[in-house]
This record gives structure tokens, sequence and C-alpha cells, in this order.
């Protein structure tokens, strides 16, 4: 159970909000005509110089990876008892996003390193929000021990 105010009306008008903007931002970047990096090929390559291995793919998938922390945030809150659908639910909508640019966006390139990326992005959120709970969870039986 996320540790999340569930009575808060507020909280979760915001945090539906916050979802549907980072959605239409997601929609935007991975449906846009030409790669979202492309524009900081420029800014990439000079920190290339700087940390050594740095690539415009290599950035590209961590950019990725990035992108979808947000989603498995998200989909962890939103379906607390249900968290084990937020892999298969991150793998699905990446597998529908890059079937998409392949088949719609001649100027994108479908890649298996998006599905990689994005899915490991998703299980970052989905760590991120575990473990947040289960520190709340363990503050509060050692707040009830020292009570008791």
């Amino acid at each position: 159970m996320s540790g999340i105010p569930p009575s808060s009306a507020s909280f979760w008008r915001r945090l539906t909000t916050w979802a549907l903007i980072y959605a239409v931002v997601v929609a935007i970047i991975v449906f846009s005509p030409y790669p979202f990096l492309s524009a900081f090929d420029p800014a990439i390559r000079t920190l290339g110089r700087v940390i050594p291995g740095l690539t415009l793919v290599r950035a590209e998938f961590l950019a990725n990876i990035a992108m979808f922390v947000p989603f498995g945030i998200f989909l962890s809150v939103f379906l607390p008892r249900r968290r084990y659908l937020v892999l298969p639910l991150g793998f699905v909508t990446t597998v529908v996003i890059e079937t998409v640019q392949g088949l719609f966006l001649m100027s994108r390139s479908d890649s298996v390193l998006d599905i990689i990326a994005n899915t490991a992005g998703a299980a970052i959120g989905l760590l991120v929000v575990e473990l947040s709970d289960a520190s709340r969870r363990r503050s509060r039986r050692i707040a009830h021990a020292d009570g008791a």
C-alpha cells in the first residue's frame, strides 16, 4: 500500500494533473517527426570531450531511461495494489511508441534499445516508490515499537 495520503482529494487532483502534463510532454517528444536529442547534438559532443565515452547514442539511452522514471512512479502510485503491472505496461507502451515511430515517422527510427531503456526507466520509477513505501513502513514500525 502506498504511503501517500489517499484521502486527500486535492493531492490526487494535482497528481493526476501532473501525470497528464507528463503524458502530453512525452507524446510530443516521442511522436515529433525528429529525434528530440538531435537538437542537443553539439552540446552532447562538447560534453563528450569532458566525459569520456559520452556519445549521442548513450545520451539518448540515458534520456530514455530518465523519461520513463516518472511513468513508473505515476503508475506505482495510481496502482498501489497492482504494481506488478508497471513493468508490463512500461514495456507495452514502449513497444507501441516504437511501432508508431517505425510505421509512421520516417525520420525516426524504431529501436530495441529504446524499449530496453524505457522499460528500465519504468522499473526505476517503481523501485523509487517501493523503497519510499518500505522506508515509511519501517519508520512506522519503529515509532509504534517506541510508543508501545
